[in-house]
């Protein structure tokens, strides 16, 4: 059968037609009047429709919205939101001001997964809620930035338990025109189409546009009768499949997202690669330039890399996307024939070790090498990569490594309750949602009355135990359970006791059962009828995670016990929405992850401006917010070599907190039946926390820090016909020939063995550069403590001038300020020395002596 399709668009009325608008622009998502909007037309519908208004201006009766259409009140609060609506859109923003120069100059945001609202469901977990947080507050400053993924029709998984808390993965096929997106067209009003090849085989892609405030975000959809079944697969299954279609995947995310930028007319100056699923692009844009700029390989990679930026979220060299050379090389040898480089020459850039044949290909080493610069996601995260990733560049200090972090945020006016964000308002000011980085704005946090903010986040604890109760009796229902268990349903959790929440991935690094160690101790805490507490427990693990699954097993039966299942529950398919609810309802938020494999984590994030406090190891974020007064801390954040033994240890501190600090200060009341100690803690969280740990600050920082240094370098490049791009890399092939005629002949010093902090110690080095011109070159004194394994750590780098020449060599010489005491080390380098030069190891030339 021949079946022709068409699509049908509700018929609003004409006082109702604004709501098209809003219910295609994610911007209501975060604003609550607008979401408002949608949930008084119909609020049963509003929920089976998952709170997307595309579906549901699709299934509402035609006399509810003309009824809707004469309700004066509704039309008025209509007309407000969108009032609202193009003020936000038309009104000067932070980045406009802070930087007008760069107003036509624009980022383009690359991601596998963005997690905007449940009603686009194109992620998994926080990468992508991050992703789609970073979206958002890059709309509310105005930082010229548009989102690149892909469109998957099935999604992640809908996660099902069975009565023994097996994990079923549930993939549903999505009709994308009941998304809040829209088919990109041509100015011809045909779709945009891109072709990518795969090796032999050119997949067609057409592309979706998603509004998210000021930001536009294109997703890719291989979905196309065009295609055959399998390369059709590849936008099917976030995360899916084996390693070919996840190579597969990430060509389209990569080539076939820079191939749709130009399809849509729109040629950004930076390519920010969020994780290095995207890092292909960096190819693809080499590739352009040479097609479109007339420049050699290595002029074009000069050139574009300039403008290209990394993100690793990943502490652990498991966690990174590595391909066997022979499916890179059947995936992309046409790339390698369009650059003009050999197949071995391309693979090399994602090895650590080029000259090891058999490495397999590295995307997180191919966005480290063609990235002008890259960061991790928290300060002990940089420090952690920069441990990873050290021999990519085997010659530099650890602490030189080029890689530098922003601290990961959050995007406060999502995830902050309604009712807590009209108390904000009233005391913090009308704009606080749009000053979030504002110090001082959280100082007002002392003004509210405790009271205020006690019955706010009491109200949205009785509305979580509502919500987990009926999630847990429609679970039940499902399974098949008994009808006495469906109905304890009914009762389970106290909405007065202090309730804990656990919602993360189930990974095993994330430790979900770190608090079932003791059972007979966790079964006092949760039982003590004067201090009850009560857990509540979400999360999915990755489908081919089978540790992951197990845990979900051996939880789902120790909730089961008697003593502890009408205290404990474990909640199905965790999501955005299930997310919200708990962040704004729990009391305390616990993460307990190994030391260091955190990379930050945003989930404990969510809970401050909530009221909620966290209990964490010191991993990740955390290390940066605690201060001892609010939040606690899990243990002393040291690393164990017994993994047995530091369970051990940190279980029992975990115990400890809860019996000794937590629910004493929870329970303990005044007169007025309020916990005061508790709510200045609370109020010390929120003053301290929520104004670093949010992505205002975030996206500050990368533009201050990142996209605009970039915007200025892939500028500078690229102006006059690409003649900087040119001159640097003739520049550097030049050098690199020469390089091997640097010799450091001698260094000596002119001090004591024993130095006082405040002398100085004098250097002397003499170098022989052979044909190479002195100002081609700086040499450094490389100095700093040294560590018990006779490194120099926390190394500063000091300038030597050259003084003269001695017996054929050029004479540097220098000197060290003693700062500080104990033993110290230093050492001196040769690096190359341009005006142009990313950093001083871009190419990992380097001379010690």
């Amino acid at each position: 059968m021949n079946t022709r399709t068409f699509v049908v668009q509700p018929r609003l009325p004409e006082p109702l037609e604004p709501l098209r608008t809003l219910a295609y622009n994610l911007w209501w998502s975060w604003n609550p009047p607008a979401t408002d909007l949608f949930r008084r037309l119909d609020v049963d519908l509003w929920e089976t429709c998952g709170h997307n208004p595309v579906v549901m201006l699709g299934q509402i009766s035609q006399e509810r919205l003309e009824r809707m259409a004469r309700d004066d009140a509704f039309v008025a609060q209509l007309t407000r939101v969108m009032d609202a609506f193009y003020i936000y859109h038309e009104g000067r923003t932070w980045f406009g001001e802070r930087f007008p120069q760069f107003k036509n100059q624009l980022v383009a945001y690359f991601s596998a997964e963005f997690g905007i609202h449940e009603s686009l469901p194109i992620y998994s977990g926080g990468l992508g809620v991050l992703a789609g947080d970073h979206l958002k507050s890059a709309s509310d400053l105005g930082v010229p930035l548009i989102g690149v993924g892909l469109m998957y029709r099935n999604g992640y998984f809908e996660q099902q338990l069975t009565q023994d808390g097996s994990q079923l993965d549930i993939y549903n096929a999505y009709d994308f025109h009941r998304w809040p997106a829209t088919q990109a067209l041509t100015p011809e009003g045909a779709p945009v189409r891109v072709t990518v090849h795969m090796g032999e085989q050119a997949v067609i892609a057409q592309v979706w546009t998603a509004r998210v405030g000021r930001v536009r975000l294109f997703l890719l959809d291989a979905d196309l009768p065009d295609n055959p079944p399998e390369y059709r697969s590849v936008t099917h299954r976030l995360y899916g499949g084996d390693s070919t279609m996840r190579i597969r995947q990430e060509i389209l995310l990569g080539v076939g997202g820079m191939r749709v930028l130009r399809a849509v007319g729109v040629a950004p100056d930076v390519c920010h690669m969020n994780e290095g699923h995207a890092a292909f692009l960096a190819l693809e844009r080499i590739r352009l330039a040479m097609v479109e700029k007339n420049l050699t390989y290595h002029q074009a990679r000069e050139a574009t890399c300039g403008g290209n930026l990394f993100t690793t979220h990943t502490p652990v060299p498991a966690g990174i996307d590595r391909f066997d050379p022979k499916l890179v090389e059947s995936h992309l040898e046409w790339m390698a024939r369009d650059l003009g480089i050999s197949m071995n020459e391309l693979l090399s850039i994602g090895r650590e070790n080029p000259a090891d044949l058999t490495e397999e290909f590295c995307m997180a080493i191919l966005a480290l090498r063609l990235a002008y610069r890259s960061n991790g996601v928290s300060r002990l995260h940089g420090e952690v990569s920069r441990g990873m990733w050290k021999s990519c560049w085997p010659n530099v200090p650890r602490d030189e490594i080029p890689i530098t972090h922003v601290t990961n945020g959050i995007h406060l006016r999502s995830w902050t309750s309604a009712t807590m964000g009209e108390l904000f308002e009233q005391y913090l000011g009308p704009t606080w949602a749009e000053d979030t980085g504002d110090p001082e704005l959280w100082q007002r946090i002392s003004s509210i009355p405790d009271a205020e903010i006690w019955r706010v986040h009491e109200r949205r604890r009785e509305r979580l135990i509502t919500f987990a109760r009926r999630r847990l009796r429609d679970e039940l229902t499902r399974r098949g359970a008994p009808p006495a268990e469906i109905e304890a349903a009914e009762s389970i959790l106290d909405p007065k006791a202090l309730t804990i929440g656990f919602a993360r991935r189930f990974a095993p690094y994330k430790r979900a059962t770190l608090i079932l160690r003791n059972i007979e101790r966790l079964a006092t805490l949760v039982n003590n009828s004067n201090r009850p507490v009560q857990i509540i427990f979400a999360g999915k693990a990755h489908p081919r995670d089978g540790a992951g699954k197990e845990l979900i097993k051996q939880l789902m039966a120790t909730i089961r016990k008697p003593e502890l299942r009408r205290r404990i529950v474990l909640l199905e398919n965790y999501d955005i929405n299930l997310a919200r609810e708990l962040v704004q309802g729990v009391d305390v938020w616990l993460n307990n992850p190994i030391r260091p494999l955190e990379a930050s984590g945003t989930s404990g994030m969510k809970v401050i401006a909530n009221g909620g406090l966290n209990a964490s190891c010191l991993d990740g974020w955390w290390i940066e917010a605690y201060n001892g007064e609010n939040g606690w801390a899990i243990g002393d954040g040291r690393v164990y070599e017994d993994n047995a033994y530091r369970d051990q240890v940190e279980s029992d501190a975990m115990y400890n907190l809860f019996e000794s600090e937590i629910l004493p200060l929870f329970y303990d009341r005044g007169d007025d039946g309020l916990p005061r100690r508790w709510l200045a803690r609370v109020k010390q969280s929120m003053r301290t926390i929520a104004p670093f740990f949010n992505t205002h600050r975030m996206l500050r920082e990368y533009s201050e820090q990142l996209y605009t240094p970039a915007m200025t370098r892939y500028r500078h490049l690229s102006a006059d016909t690409f003649r900087a791009a040119r001159d640097l890399s003739a520049w550097k092939d030049d050098l690199r020939q020469r390089w091997n005629q640097i010799q450091i002949v001698d260094v000596s010093a002119d001090a004591p063995g024993v130095l006082k902090v405040g002398d100085s110690l004098s250097l002397r080095a003499r170098v022989k550069l052979g044909a190479i011109d002195p100002k081609d070159v700086n040499v450094e004194i490389y100095v700093g403590p040294i560590s018990p394994t006779g490194e120099i750590v926390h190394g500063k780098r000091v300038m030597m001038r050259r003084a003269g020449d001695a017996d054929g060599a050029q004479l540097y010489e220098g000197s060290i300020i003693c700062a500080s005491s104990g033993q110290h080390g230093y050492s001196v380098e040769v690096v190359p020395n341009h005006a142009d030069l990313a950093e001083p190891h871009d190419n990992d030339l380097v001379v010690w002596g």
